[in-house]
Order: C-alpha cells, then sequence, then structure tokens
C-alpha cells in the first residue's frame, strides 16, 4: 500500500544578542555628576538556541585528520584542529596544493579525529631541532620535496608505526603526544558553540589485524575526554579497546565508538568469531553495542554498505567499490567487511544464539587528510595532500608523459577508485553535543554520499492513519530509524518513509526500502522500491521504478533538472511479512545519475573520460534500520 505524503519542514529560531555602551568622560563640575547607581545591570543573555520536540536534520563530519596525523604531514598537510573546525563552519581553507578549499554551506557539527598513534610526533620530525628529527626518517622528511619521496617515505615509517620494528619506540614521545591531544581538545572547546556549531573531542583508534586488515575506529567523548586517548601501541586488539571505553565509562567519561572501512578489513570487520578466535557471546554482543552502535557506511575510501558478490539481486550494489586492504594492493574478501550482510548475520544469531553484535545503526564521513571534506563530484580534492592533489596524480586523466612502463595513467595506487563522500545526518532536537550525542546513541541517524539529503523512516500500527506531515504523531504512534519495533499481536507494520533533495544537487529518482530477514535458520533480503518520480509507480512483479528518462551529458555534465523529484514520501505495508521472523528495514533514496568526479576532472582537462571508470555515479543516502522481533 502506497501513500504519497508531504514533509514538515523544520523551523528555526533567531537569537538576539544585546549590547551595552560605556562611555567615560570627565569634567571639572563634579558637583553636577550623578551618585553612583544603586541598581544592578542583568548580565547579556546568551543567543537563543534553536530547538525542535520533532528533531531537526544536523550534517556533520566525523573523520577529520589534520597536520596532527602522522600520514597527513607527510603528504604535505599543516592544516591544524583549530583551521580545519573553521572550515567546517564555512571558511576557505589552502590545500597542501596551493588551491583553496571550502565548502558550499558550513556543516552543522565536526570532530577532529586525528591517528592515536605517534600524534604529533611526524610534525615534530620535520623539525631538526627535535630528538625525533635526528632520526635518518627525520632527516629524510625534512628533504622530501616530491610526491613520490612522500610515498615513499610513508611506506618507510608503516612498520614503525605497526610497532613490529624494533626501533619502534624511538618515536614513541609522550610529552609531544600529550601536547599534540591537548591541542585536539582545546580546539573543540574553543569552536564548539551551542545551537550553531557542534565539536566532539575525538581521535581515530588505528588497529589492523596482522595481514594489514582494517579495523580503524574513530572514538568520540560526549563531553571531556581522558588525558590520552587508549592507542594501538597499548592493543590493536578493538575489544581491548571497548574494556578500556567502559572504565572510562566508570569514571564519568562517556564515549562511543564508530569502525570504519569494513570494505578492507578482509572480513575481520564483522567475523563470525572474537579476535581471539574464540565464539561469539552474549558478553561480546551486548560490549560491541555498548561500544560501537553505529557504522560509516561509506568515505572517500569507498562504500561499505555492500558487495554485488553478496547482493546479487541489488542492481545498485556496485557503488563506489574500494576491494584491497587500505593503503595496499592486497585484495580484501567481500564476506565479513560488508554492513547489510553483518546486519543479516545478526538477525540469524538472534534467532539461533539469543544475542545480536550487528544491531548497528548508519552514519558517514569523509576520512580527510587535509583538514577538509571533499563531498562534492564536481568539486574534489580527494584527500591526501601533495599525493592526490591533481587529476593525474590520482588517475582520473592520463600522464603527460607515459610512465616508466608505458602506463597512460598514474600506477601504483587505488585513488581513481576513492570516492567524494560522505556526510553523517542525524536527526536531533538542537544542535548542542548533549542532544547529537543522543541522537548517536539512539541511532537515529542517516549516511549520506555527500549531497544534504535529508531522510527519514519511522514504523509503528496505525501510521497510515497520521495526518499528513504530523511527525509529532509518527513519534507518538511508532518509532524512528535506530529502533526496535515490537509485535502486536493481530497487526502487521505500517512503514512511513520519507526524503528530501538536496536543492544544491540533483532531483530524487527513487526510494527503497532495504528488508532483511530469518528463514530456515538463514538471511535473506530484499531491496524494494517503495516511491517513485516524475508519477511512476513500482512494477507489482519487480518491485522497480520505470527508468524515468534521466540524463547526463558527458560532454558537460549538464544532467535531467526536468526529471526527478524534490521529495518522495510514502506510506508501506510489507506484502511479505511474517510475524514470526526477525527482519530489520533500512531506507535507502537515490538521486538522478550525476558525473562522477574522475569525468569532471576529464570534462576540465578536455579529454576523454578513463574507460576503466565509471563515468556517472547515483548519489544516494541511507538510514539507520528498524529491527522488528517476533514475540518470544
Amino acid at each position: 500500500m502506497v501513500i504519497n505524503l508531504g514533509m514538515r519542514q523544520r523551523l528555526s529560531l533567531v537569537g538576539v544578542m544585546a549590547g551595552l555602551l560605556l562611555i567615560a568622560g570627565c569634567s571639572d563640575r563634579a558637583a553636577e555628576t550623578p551618585p553612583p547607581s544603586t541598581e544592578t545591570t542583568a548580565p547579556p543573555t546568551a543567543p537563543a538556541i534553536a530547538t525542535d520536540p520533532n528533531r531537526m536534520a544536523l550534517f556533520g563530519d566525523l573523520h577529520v585528520h589534520t597536520g596532527l596525523s602522522f600520514d597527513a604531514y607527510i603528504f604535505g598537510t599543516r592544516s591544524t584542529p583549530d583551521s580545519a573546525y573553521e572550515y567546517a563552519k564555512g571558511q576557505p581553507l589552502a590545500h597542501p596544493s596551493g588551491f583553496s578549499m571550502q565548502l558550499k554551506a558550513p556543516l552543522d557539527f565536526q570532530a577532529v579525529t586525528d591517528h592515536d598513534l605517534y600524534m604529533g610526533v611526524i610534525r615534530a620530525m620535520d623539525d631538526p631541532a627535535t630528538k625525533v628529527g635526528q632520526h635518518p626518517l627525520g632527516k629524510e622528511l625534512q628533504a622530501a620535496t616530491t610526491a613520490q619521496d612522500r610515498l615513499a617515505l610513508f611506506q618507510k615509517i608503516i612498520p614503525f608505526l605497526r610497532g613490529n620494528n624494533p626501533d619502534a619506540k624511538v618515536f614513541y614521545d609522550e610529552t609531544i603526544m600529550r601536547d599534540a591531544w591537548k591541542e585536539v581538545m582545546d580546539a573543540a572547546e574553543r569552536h564548539n558553540r551551542p545551537g550553531k556549531f557542534t565539536t566532539f573531542i575525538g581521535y581515530e583508534y588505528t588497529a589492523s589485524g596482522p595481514e594489514r586488515e582494517n579495523l580503524h575506529r574513530n572514538v568520540f567523548f560526549r563531553g571531556t575526554a581522558p588525558e590520552l586517548p587508549f592507542s594501538v601501541l597499548t592493543s590493536t586488539n578493538p575489544e581491548d579497546l571497548w574494556d578500556w571505553m567502559d572504565a572510562q565509562r566508570g569514571q564519568g567519561i562517556e564515549a562511543l565508538a564508530i569502525p570504519h572501512n569494513s570494505n578492507g578489513s578482509n572480513g575481520m570487520m564483522f567475523d563470525n568469531k572474537q579476535t581471539d578466535g574464540s565464539p561469539l557471546s552474549l558478553a561480546y554482543a551486548e560490549q560491541r553495542m555498548r561500544n560501537e552502535p553505529l557504522v560509516e557506511v561509506t568515505q572517500v575510501k569507498g562504500t561499505s554498505e555492500t558487495h554485488p558478490l553478496l547482493s546479487p539481486n541489488d542492481e545498485w550494489a556496485d557503488f563506489e567499490l574500494m576491494e584491497v586492504r587500505i593503503a595496499t594492493a592486497i585484495p580484501s574478501k567481500a564476506t565479513g567487511s560488508y554492513a547489510r550482510e553483518a546486519l543479516r548475520n545478526g538477525l540469524v544469531l538472534q534467532e539461533t544464539e539469543g544475542f545480536n553484535p550487528f544491531k548497528f545503526g548508519m552514519v558517514a564521513a569523509s576520512d580527510t587528510h587535509v583538514g577538509a571534506g571533499s563531498f562534492d563530484e564536481h568539486n574534489y580534492w580527494s584527500k591526501v595532500g601533495f599525493v592526490d592533489g591533481t587529476a593525474e596524480l590520482r588517475g582520473s586523466v592520463p600522464l603527460k608523459e607515459p610512465g616508466p612502463e608505458g602506463n597512460a595513467y598514474v600506477a601504483g595506487n587505488s585513488f581513481e577508485t576513492w570516492a567524494a563522500s560522505g556526510l553523517a545526518g542525524v536527526w536531533a532536537e538542537s544542535n548542542t553535543r548533549d542532544a547529537i550525542y543522543d541522537a548517536f546513541r539512539r541511532k537515529e541517524t542517516f549516511a549520506t554520499t555527500g549531497p544534504r539529503m535529508r531522510v527519514r523512516l519511522f514504523a509503528g500500527y496505525g501510521l497510515d492513519q497520521v495526518v499528513s506531515g504530523d511527525v509529532a504523531a509518527l513519534y507518538a504512534k511508532g518509532v524512528p530509524q535506530g529502533s526496535d519495533l515490537l509485535p502486536v499481536e493481530g497487526q502487521a507494520p505500517v512503514f512511513h518513509a520519507s526524503a528530501m533533495r538536496d536543492s544544491a544537487s540533483a532531483p530524487l529518482q527513487r526510494l527503497q526500502i532495504v528488508k532483511g530477514w530469518v528463514a530456515d535458520g538463514q538471511g535473506h533480503e530484499q531491496v524494494i522500491d517503495v516511491a517513485c518520480a516524475d508519477g511512476l509507480t513500482p512494477d507489482p512483479k519487480t518491485h522497480r521504478c520505470p527508468d524515468n528518462g534521466a540524463t547526463v551529458d558527458i560532454a558537460n555534465c549538464a544532467f535531467s533538472n526536468d526529471k526527478g523529484a524534490a521529495e518522495l514520501n510514502t506510506i508501506w505495508k510489507d506484502p511479505s511479512f511474517d510475524p514470526s521472523q526477525h527482519a530489520f528495514y533500512y531506507v535507502r533514496v537515490l538521486e538522478n545519475p550525476t558525473c562522477r568526479w574522475s569525468t569532471w576532472d576529464a570534462v576540465r582537462a578536455g579529454v576523454a573520460p578513463r574507460d576503466s571508470l565509471k563515468q556517472t555515479v547515483q548519489e544516494r543516502a541511507w538510514t539507520s534500520p528498524i529491527w522488528f522481533s517476533p514475540a518470544s
């Protein structure tokens, strides 16, 4: 059943500040000077904070590196936490290659998340007056001038950073690291403006498996943070990180972690066993979900929602895939590396074992290493400074002269597989730390590939009776994304799904529900188009919207603005709902096709797009799931 609805617009309040003018003067007629007033002057009031009990959509970046990160500094980044926050608030920032980076509109929130290991130490190595600057690799850093120099240096430093070099301790300088961490914390406090711009103190826990499997997490604190972050120099086992987070929570320091780039984990991020090889357990599931309620499903190094090998019936599964382990050319297997499969496996574990360690919500981020996220296909600078700051270096246009082995394009990296992505979205009562953090905790979040689409999902019983746009009634009668829907005997749930386009991006093409369920002890999935643009309706057999005729002119990247929708809204009932089955549902919304960043590079260079790269993309957004469990 499908009924089109309108979308409620959020209201914003404007705070007004009063000023006090003091005029000092002198006169020889002292007798005429009035006596001092005995009345007290009220202090100026703080600006009013816009609040919405029905929650507003806020957008931010939760994965930003500055020159305090070892790799960012090697690749020429000199931005600081302060300059990264200024960029997020709309100010321009210089790229290491010299051009200016600027957002199309300010963000609502951000976290600077520099790497835990040797935070600030590589920056110190660039100073010959420091002890670490006297190391041979410090000398090499000080002399590095080209992208090739810096890539070579990066590969030499990797073994030290992984701690498997007998000289690794030479880089350990706790004084430098404490100072860098204080710089991160102080900047977050300076730039936090409740109601206007929110910051979170955070860092990246940069763990890897024994064969360079990516196990990285970003860790965020609700308010205060410890004197030093938990580092992979202490342990590379994420379960030890969770123990530390639990201990911090016991001391009043609240935190959560968000895994990223599961696509490069070679199956370890969502493994069916614990890190030490022991079976998963209820205690493991509870601890993981207590500390990791969210997963980053898309960023510059690829999208981790799903893969064609895992979702063969999903025509849109082949989206911005990076199928190698981070900073390598080693393949990363799909099984255990993608979010949708993990959500399915979590349902199976819930049914067969009574626990679910993969009951996570969805967010996105940039993972920029230049202090400035690159979210737009037409204004893309990748992420690693000198190394990929031009179209030639990132492999989207031919080299001016063939490479040493006759290569027409730059070889030896995977920059051409990277994406202009992404942003985290939350539905929160206000733009404050507490309200946004609470949204993280209840998983009322969504992820976009860069455009600021607002996407929302409710489920409940009787939602088809809610008046159009009555969000308060949807909350009263149902549950939002990230929630559990309890069964009601004799009733099937009703879903209310909605999306609003980013006016600076392409119109919306289709709104989809992704369903996962368990039958006969196995996880299953289905992608269902539930709302189509341009007055079209889904085919009842294929559950697909007809092609709406939207096109892209590859010669100049012009796209159809007369096709597609500004909003897609629907009420939907699952025709195959079975109250005895565990299930999850989440929304995915797709824009009309537009040029990929690599095509934009080719258009600007006046060359044909590279044959091996997709010329267009369909930008998208995902909500966190809603989970249904049968009555026990």
